[in-house]
């Protein structure tokens, strides 16, 4: 191993997440002020929460603190996330109509590509539902009655139509294309640093196929299938060794995840509250929230 390499790596790793932070912040900027560290933090401690729990709980987690810090609206909080997964999902589906363009994906393998069309299909529908929200605020507002649970929905559609009235919405959609290109840097890095003599294309490839297979609920750390995933796509697609795309897959995992580990504690323990204790604040949240939907 080239350790220069894998520094490299990891910077770019938290380089990031930095960004991702940066973008959030942007996003929320129209309803309450959100600092970078603030949603940089929360971001490591829903990380974290993500390497060690199951079925992606840190999103929720993410999202009761920045709640819990500013003030903010919990469901504004979950939106503003739901904004991004669609801002994502966009541009990911673009890279990976690039990448089927130049690269031939082989039969065994056609299953990512179908489950991109899935994804568009459902990035189409979630970004109909949100501009209904952000630019029919009057019309949404004269079908819901003055119930609790309606009343509450009045207010996460003011919020979102302050988002999406903001120039800061499409400066965060722009954003959202760097994020994504900059993932490609751990992977192409980790390359150089295993000696694999792969280019930036095979990176950026490597990068669209991860992502899209993170978008499946699965086991804590991605254990599993991201090694089944990398190994596939270095194996079938560009004809690496199976027992040298085997090792890389968890050299890469290893880079990618232990970092985010060491930050992800690091940002937990500076909120001075333990894992359990904050998830089980983030899931009374949550309930509370769809209680109050149906109590009338």
């Amino acid at each position: 191993m080239n350790w220069w390499w894998v520094g490299v790596a990891v910077i770019a790793d938290i380089a990031v997440y930095c960004w991702h932070g940066l973008r959030w912040s942007l996003l929320l900027r129209p309803v309450v002020p959100v600092t970078f560290w603030q949603a940089v933090r929360a971001i490591y401690v829903g990380l974290f929460a993500n390497e060690v729990l199951p079925f992606r709980a840190g999103e929720l987690l993410r999202c009761y603190l920045l709640t819990r810090w500013t003030g903010l609206l919990f469901s504004v909080s979950l939106s503003s996330v739901l904004i991004e997964r669609i801002f994502d999902g966009i541009w990911l589906c673009l890279c990976l109509l690039l990448t089927v363009k130049y690269i031939p994906f082989p039969r065994q393998m056609r299953y990512l590509v179908d489950g991109g069309y899935l994804l568009g299909t459902l990035v189409m529908v979630g970004a109909l539902l949100l501009a209904v929200a952000m630019y029919r605020r009057h019309q949404t507002h004269a079908v819901l009655s003055g119930k609790t649970w309606q009343r509450h929905l009045r207010v996460l559609i003011d919020d979102l139509h302050l988002i999406g009235h903001s120039r800061y919405l499409y400066l965060a959609f722009l954003q959202s294309l760097p994020y994504l290109l900059l993932q490609v840097i751990p992977i192409y890095a980790s390359f150089l640093g295993y000696g694999f003599p792969l280019s930036l294309g095979v990176a950026f490839a490597l990068m669209v196929i991860l992502r899209l297979g993170s978008i499946v609920p699965q086991a804590p750390g991605n254990l599993g299938l991201f090694q089944f995933l990398t190994k596939e796509s270095l194996e079938r697609i560009f004809n690496v060794d199976p027992a040298e795309a085997a090792r890389f897959s968890l050299v890469l995992w290893g880079i990618v995840t232990l970092p985010l580990l060491v930050t992800g504690f690091v940002a937990l323990s500076v909120t001075g509250a333990g894992l359990i204790e904050l998830r089980r604040a983030a899931h009374g949240h949550a309930s509370e929230l769809s209680k109050s939907r149906l109590a009338d």
